[in-house]
């Protein structure tokens, strides 16, 4: 992750749950078993140049492992 995310996620929406996740199997092997969301959610990120840009970020979780490879998935501002 190349990028601090700046207070909380807002607007949280579920994309995929389970078998629906592509990456489910990767998720499986390299972090254990769950059950796996493909999350997407907006907030206010610090990039490595200092810039403080507004975002759309993705990422993976499950109940008691966390959140896993955040990504940016475009600027919103």
């Amino acid at each position: 992750m190349d990028f601090e995310i700046i207070g909380d996620i807002t607007n949280i929406q579920r994309i995929a749950v389970n078998q629906s996740i592509r990456e489910i199997r990767q998720l499986r092997r390299k972090y254990g078993t769950g059950r796996w969301r493909k999350l997407k959610g907006v907030a206010l990120i610090l990039l490595p140049n200092g810039r403080v840009r507004k975002a759309e970020l993705h990422w993976y979780e499950a109940h008691g492992i966390g959140k896993r490879k955040i990504k940016i998935s475009r600027f919103l501002d």
